[in-house]
């Protein structure tokens, strides 16, 4: 879920070190200096990377590709320079290493013969086997993430949501009903399904007092040499400079993403993913909450990386690599496909971004891209799902009574259940793109 309206849910790099990013610069068509020191920097859990696993992807891209890939889907609208060279013929990548200050991936060459890529784990739809008349989901090896952990870790998520004494719904144990169900249909249809997480556990054998070394020196980074140690009491951004808040966002937020990544990439191994979430709205103080009038869908493809996110080295990386891995061909029509189905299902509109942090990928009003750590680690199509404002009333009341087929007086009148409306969506999304491109004989 994204909580729009907490100060909680902003990660202090973010807040404190994207400020030029956020309030924007003047465009320039220069790309940023390649100082080796500048750019040696690793996200918080994050890994160096191994600049010549991308040596594999030389001589698979045109620079004309590359420049449309890049401008289309991997960059910021805003016409922010990035943190690498395009030359006639090559890519120029800082690494970070001072031994090695730049990378150089060259482009095709127009007189050259397209060189053959790694081959990826997942398949493409056009890859699967023909269906020579089974079910239209067979072959199909589809991941399951349902949202944050919920259970007993839901309100330090910050993910749950009452309104009255008695009555609570966590975003993590809804997210997992969703999955649980959404299992079952996919698997009547003959897809493979694995679900990354399937109780109210974290993935991550880590918890936050794993962290309070890391969580000390990012604040120390930023000038907070001696943060509170507990967020007791505290309210808005004072709870984030402390170091009770800052390991468990090292917790839940990026080492059970990292666990879960490894999952994927390592173990499962599918074609595709489906992250799925809810979203919520401006609520007010949390002792007096009031619901928002607001009711809508977005869904979210990796891409619209700030350069102050790519000068950190990992995250370059792992761009270049689902860049060159061609992972957008495969990513952006198939979270169309299911888009398209939530939006008649559900009937939500569209939601309209407002920041530099996402932009339109493709056509269609209700897909955006954007840089999130499981669809950047995710080594395979992911498909990121924001649907229904949890503190919208209607939608509130909906999900209180949970899962149900058919239809139920709530609020005076008879409704379908929200996450039915949300399983049969993806459905109809799935089996629309898969019927259309794989082949049937």
């Amino acid at each position: 879920m994204t909580f729009l309206f907490k100060s909680g849910s902003l990660w202090l790099a973010g807040l404190l070190g994207s400020a030029a990013y956020v309030s924007g610069q003047e465009a320039a068509s220069e790309p940023l200096p390649l100082d080796p020191i500048r750019f040696a920097k690793v996200t918080p859990l994050g890994k160096v990377p191994d600049w010549s696993a991308l040596k594999a992807y030389a001589g698979t891209l045109s620079r004309e590709e590359f420049e449309t890939a890049w401008s289309e889907i991997y960059s910021p609208e805003n016409g922010l320079p990035p943190p690498f060279e395009i030359t006639s013929d090559a890519l120029l990548v800082p690494t970070g290493d001072p031994s090695e200050p730049t990378f150089s991936l060259s482009f095709r060459a127009a007189t050259s013969e397209e060189a053959s890529p790694p081959l990826p784990v997942w398949r493409r739809a056009s890859d699967l086997p023909a269906l020579r008349g089974r079910p239209p989901l067979s072959d199909l090896h589809i991941a399951l993430d349902p949202g944050h952990i919920g259970g007993q870790w839901g309100q330090m998520e910050e993910r749950f949501l009452s309104f009255k004494p008695g009555e609570i719904i966590k975003e993590g144990d809804l997210s997992l009903l969703t999955a649980q169900i959404l299992q079952k249909r996919l698997e009547a249809l003959g897809a493979v399904v694995t679900l990354v997480r399937d109780q109210p556990q974290p993935v991550t054998e880590q918890r936050p007092e794993n962290f309070v070394g890391v969580a000390t020196e990012t604040l120390k980074e930023y000038g907070i040499l001696t943060p509170a140690t507990s967020y007791a009491g505290l309210q808005g951004d004072a709870k984030i400079i402390t170091v009770q808040w800052q390991t468990e966002k090292l917790f839940y937020r990026v080492s059970e993403i990292h666990a879960r990544a490894d999952k994927v990439n390592r173990k499962i191994k599918p074609d595709m993913v489906l992250c799925l979430h809810f979203i919520a709205e401006a609520w007010g103080p949390s002792d007096a909450p009031q619901f928002s009038h607001q009711n809508h869908l977005h869904v979210l493809v990796n891409g619209c990386y700030a350069p102050v996110e790519l000068e950190q080295q990992d995250v370059r990386f792992e761009m270049l690599q689902r860049l060159f891995s061609r992972i957008h061909e495969e990513e952006i029509p198939l979270a169309t496909s299911v888009a398209e189905g939530m939006a008649r299902v559900t009937g939500l509109p569209a939601y309209v971004y407002t920041t530099p942090n996402a932009r339109k990928a493709g056509t269609n009003p209700y897909v955006y891209a954007r840089n999130l750590l499981a669809n950047r680690l995710y080594q395979c199509p992911v498909v990121y799902l924001e649907p229904f404002v949890m503190n919208h009333e209607e939608t509130y009341r909906r999900l209180l009574v949970g899962h149900y087929v058919g239809r139920t007086l709530i609020g005076g009148r008879l409704q379908t259940s929200a996450i039915e409306d949300y399983v049969g969506g993806v459905v109809q999304g799935l089996l629309s793109y898969y019927q259309n491109q794989r082949k049937s004989s």
